[in-house]
Order: structure tokens, then C-alpha cells, then sequence
């Protein structure tokens, strides 16, 4: 009797089924695999992770998602939108960024790294009734096909401001654009002065912007340098509205030359009804030179007295577990 019971005692605490509650962080990355550009979001306290695959662009034809009910363990969901689904989209599809509006999840990409106006691509719409899709094209054909005020229709970013108006912040080449959403998603509103496409670009902005606000102040980032570089980085503006002007502030995250390099292409996201707030990013590891070899991280984003964002320290143990109320 006294073999079985010390056999019992041998399997409890050996099985592998208690390790996972064993984890203290996240650490980074914070799912396997060569992902970019995400965007983290909450949806009905679970945390969402829609990044870029990272691969050559004829590679780059779906898009996984990742959710997590704590920000330490992550579950992957495969292919939740590909090229099959959108019928426009043939390569280079980028940057997700996603939106739920009445009980629907709005999900905006980049596809075909267009060059031109001559060429097919440029900003699609899918739609899903859950988180992790599946999803479907929306609208059959690009939301945005051309280049606007030199803005590449590239790595979009839905805002939705305290009006609850929803915009669409966009643009590679240098220069960034906003739109005004019509309710729907079809398409846009224009401006009081009749233009659509409103230009808002920064000093140093290349790409991938990003919004939200904090204690009524709207908060601009975006990425500077070159994606494939060491010197890809984090800058961001304060203003009073969400067309700007937006004064450089400063970079909030860049590289670790004992981390990471090129820790760039951010998102953040705050805990409900807490000042507490996470950046979502992603950096290439010290032994990769292949460009497409990025992986996603989370740290800690903080503020000083006077509401600017303290610069950001990228780590290994990436963050503690936060479940959400």
C-alpha cells in the first residue's frame, strides 16, 4: 500500500499540467514564431495580439491571432484571414488593426506593398463575428487604393474618439493621413472643407501610427528609422485634438544593444478603468540578421508628473500577470 501511495505522490507532482500556473512573466517574446507589427486590444476581458506574419512578401498571404486571459500565457489561433478570403490580395499582407462596432469585429490590412497608383492593393476591410474570426473580405475591393497627400496606403490604425466617431490613421512614405469613417465601414466622410484625406504628418514619422487618449490629451505615436535596421524606434506628439498639430515629444522605445535591435512598430494597451498601460511591439533578436526575423514583445509603459511617457526599458522577463475585472 505504502508503494502506491508514494507512486501517487510521484505522478501529482510531476505532472505537467500544473507548469503552466507555475509562470511569473510573460517573458519576451511572448509567443513563439517571427511576428511583427501587432496590435494589442481587449475584447471581453480576454487580451487579443493581431501581428504581421513575418516572412518574405510572397509569404505573407494570412494572418494569425493571438489571445491571452492574463498577458503571461497566449493561445494561437491560425490563419483567421488569407489571401483566399480577399480576392485583391496576392502578397505583403500587413499590419492588422481591428475594431469591434455593433456586435462585429472590423479588421483593416495592408496587402500588395502597392508602388503606384496603377497598381491593384493598397487598404482592405474584412469582417468576423468573433475576435478570432473567421474573417471575410467586407467590401470586395480596397478601402484605399491610392496614394493621398504621399502617404503609401499602408499600416492603418482605427481610432475611435470620444464623440465616438471613428477614424483612420495611415501611411508609409514618410507621411501620414487621417480620414473620418462613415459609420459603416464602406467608406469615408469628408471634411468641412471637402477634402477626405486630412495629412497630420509628424517630424521623423515613417510609419505605423498609433492614438489613444490619456486624461483628455490625445497621445500620437508612430516609428521612425528604417524597419530592417538597428535604429527602428518609437517617437510620439501630445495634443489637444485628433488632427493635431502634433510636435515631436520624443522616442519613448528603440533597441537595447544587449536586448534587441529594431524595437519599433508599437501598439499599447491600458487595463480597463486603471492608469496602467502595456506597449506591444516588435524588436529582432541580437543573433538575427535576416530582416523578417521579428519577434513580438510586451513591457511596461509608464508616465512621469507631467503626462509624458517615460522612456520605455525593453527586457527579457517581459511582464506579470494582469487578469482583468
Amino acid at each position: 500500500m505504502k508503494k502506491i501511495f508514494y507512486l501517487f505522490l510521484a505522478l501529482f507532482f510531476s505532472f505537467p499540467v500544473f507548469a503552466q500556473s507555475d509562470k511569473k512573466t510573460s517573458g519576451n517574446p511572448v509567443f513563439k514564431g517571427w511576428y511583427a507589427d501587432p496590435e494589442g486590444i481587449i475584447f471581453d476581458k480576454t487580451y487579443w495580439i493581431y501581428p504581421t506574419y513575418s516572412a518574405p512578401y510572397e509569404k505573407q498571404v494570412h494572418f494569425d491571432v493571438f489571445s491571452s486571459k492574463d498577458l503571461v500565457n497566449w493561445k494561437k489561433h491560425d490563419k483567421i484571414l488569407d489571401s483566399s478570403s480577399v480576392k485583391w490580395a496576392k502578397r505583403a499582407m500587413w499590419a492588422p488593426s481591428i475594431i469591434e462596432k455593433d456586435k462585429k469585429y472590423y479588421f483593416f490590412f495592408g496587402a500588395n506593398d502597392i508602388q503606384s497608383d496603377q497598381e491593384k492593393g493598397g487598404i482592405g476591410v474584412a469582417v468576423a463575428d468573433k475576435p478570432e474570426g473567421p474573417f471575410r473580405d467586407y467590401l470586395g475591393k480596397p478601402l484605399i487604393d491610392k496614394f493621398h497627400n504621399g502617404a503609401q496606403p499602408i499600416d492603418q490604425f482605427v481610432f475611435k474618439d470620444k464623440d465616438g466617431q471613428y477614424y483612420l490613421f495611415y501611411g508609409g512614405w514618410r507621411h501620414c493621413n487621417v480620414a473620418k469613417l462613415k459609420p459603416d465601414f464602406t467608406g469615408f466622410i469628408p471634411f468641412e472643407d471637402g477634402t477626405i484625406f486630412r495629412e497630420v504628418t509628424p517630424e521623423g514619422y515613417v510609419e505605423g501610427p498609433f492614438m489613444f487618449i490619456r486624461n483628455g490629451k490625445y497621445y500620437f505615436m508612430w516609428s521612425e528609422g528604417g524597419w530592417t535596421g538597428p535604429n527602428y524606434s518609437v517617437a510620439y506628439a501630445i495634443s489637444d485634438s485628433p488632427f493635431g498639430p502634433f510636435e515631436r515629444v520624443g522616442k519613448i522605445l528603440q533597441q537595447d544593444p544587449n536586448v534587441a535591435r529594431g524595437a519599433g512598430h508599437h501598439s499599447v494597451i491600458q487595463i480597463p478603468g486603471k492608469d496602467e498601460y502595456y506597449i506591444v511591439y516588435h524588436r529582432r533578436p541580437l543573433t538575427e540578421t535576416d530582416g523578417n526575423h521579428r519577434e513580438t514583445c510586451v513591457d511596461v509603459m509608464t508616465f512621469d508628473s507631467k503626462g509624458l511617457i517615460n522612456p520605455v526599458k525593453i527586457t527579457f522577463d517581459g511582464v506579470k500577470p494582469v487578469t482583468i475585472k
